[in-house]
């Protein structure tokens, strides 16, 4: 199945007061597997950036300023998610900032029964403690000391080494190779092969056979490896 880690990167809280998206990142994981294929963008919010936002992913007015407007990256936003289910932490925050950009450019929203929501994901299997991206990096053992300021990528391929974790497919995936490990005789060695049920033809022509034949007998009755058999 395939599936889409998203987060993004705003201007502020409020999409209906005016804050804006400033950054996409995407990660495609593929039967809880990223396959190392993401979409990333940078956008021109067309608006100043308080210092608040700034203090949390240290993206400047001036940065953004060059950067092409969402009208502009929405088509291949819109084709790399396709129909595939949306993996957000803290779902509707996310979604109604790509909501309002897309109703400001006459797009069809996304709809809200894509989404897969790890916060309440993590509220449920961890309650009464702080789910936060980083309070989950930390249970799960993810090293996210690159993870100096937000960033819509960066924080995509972190949570979707969460969220793999927390649905627990990487468990998953442990038990399968330990199940594959004891198949093999004795815990050891390689795993059984099937045999063909109707063996290959033998390649080697009796003539070829004929020929190597004549060939060694023209070496004597001492050929050289005759020297190293039993050797060792």
């Amino acid at each position: 199945m395939r599936e889409i880690v998203l987060d993004t990167e705003t201007t502020g809280l409020d999409p209906l007061r005016g804050d804006r998206l400033v950054e996409i990142g995407c990660v495609e994981i593929y039967n809880r597997m990223p396959t190392g294929q993401t979409f990333h963008c940078y956008i021109n919010p067309e608006r100043d950036m308080p210092a608040e936002a700034f203090a949390v992913h240290g993206l400047s007015a001036e940065f953004l300023s060059s950067k092409p407007l969402f009208t502009e990256v929405a088509e291949g936003f819109l084709e790399f998610i396709a129909d595939a289910p949306l993996v957000i932490h803290n779902a509707s925050f996310d979604i109604g900032f790509l909501n309002a950009e897309l109703e400001r450019i006459k797009r069809q929203p996304i709809a809200r029964d894509r989404l897969v929501d790890t916060l309440l994901l993590a509220r449920r299997k961890h309650p009464g403690v702080s789910n936060r991206l980083d309070d989950l990096c930390s249970r799960y053992a993810i090293d996210n000391s690159r993870r100096t300021k937000h960033g819509a990528l960066l924080d995509a391929e972190l949570l979707a080494e969460v969220y793999i974790d927390l649905i627990g497919a990487r468990q998953s995936q442990l038990i399968l190779a330990s199940e594959a490990r004891d198949a093999r005789a004795g815990g050891y060695g390689e795993m059984p092969r099937r045999q063909r049920p109707i063996p290959l033809a033998p390649r080697v022509t009796e003539a070829d056979r004929a020929a190597h034949q004549a060939f060694v007998a023209t070496l004597g009755d001492k050929p050289i490896w005759n020297d190293f058999l039993g050797a060792g």
